[in-house]
């Protein structure tokens, strides 16, 4: 009904949007098929549960996010594929850059949530403070962050990367390379950055004594 009226916003148009909420939808699927846990690292650490995956020889932080996986997640991955299939023009031949964007999109989704997460660390039980920042994320990541004022941008470019859906939407429909490099290096070093972070963590972590055997 918007678009009946008003045929772009801010540059926007109904397909734009929509290609806007199919790499969001895309990337939170993927993100939460391979890294179940990724929404949950707060509450692992406060109550104590990461002993479990400090016990073992494998990477915690790699361990602890793939050891779940949020079967419901499927419909969200499908969903935003069927999504870009009706919207984008020329859509098979965009196809590998939709996948490309939407996996990049789904990997700082899962480092923006290890790095709030992570302040589990510092100030005991921050699951409600990083599930907000997480929910922040996710709904200001399904709104072109162009129509946003000025001061509003800069905090969804920089506090809260909001922009998750917004550029690479707009890759899609106006591709160009420096952007996409841009975006790929923001990405490894919001993965980098979040790393970093949980081991800085894990010096500051006491033990909740739960160490078990898991069959």
């Amino acid at each position: 009904m918007l678009f009946n009226r008003l045929p772009t916003l801010q540059g926007w148009d109904l397909a734009g949007v929509m290609r806007l909420y199919g790499i969001v939808a895309f990337g939170f699927g993927a993100a939460t098929v391979v890294c179940g846990n990724a929404f949950l690292v707060a509450r692992v650490i406060a109550s104590g549960n990461l002993d479990y995956y400090l016990a073992l020889p494998a990477d915690p932080l790699v361990h602890l996010l793939v050891s779940r996986m949020s079967l419901s997640a499927w419909g969200d991955l499908l969903f935003g594929l069927a999504v870009f299939l009706v919207a984008a023009p020329g859509r098979w031949a965009s196809l590998p850059l939709f996948l490309l964007l939407g996996l990049l999109a789904g990997v700082i989704l899962v480092a923006f949530s290890v790095l709030v997460g992570s302040l589990a660390f510092w100030v005991g039980n921050a699951d409600q403070l990083a599930a907000q920042a997480i929910n922040a994320l996710i709904t200001f990541g399904l709104y072109p962050v162009e129509i946003f004022p000025g001061v509003v941008r800069l905090l969804l470019y920089t506090l809260i990367p909001a922009f998750v859906g917004s550029i690479p939407a707009g890759l899609l429909s106006d591709f160009d390379w420096g952007r996409l490099a841009a975006l790929v290096a923001f990405t490894a070093g919001i993965a980098l950055a979040a790393r970093i972070v949980f081991r800085w963590g894990l010096l500051r972590y006491e033990s909740g004594n739960l160490v078990m055997v898991r069959g």
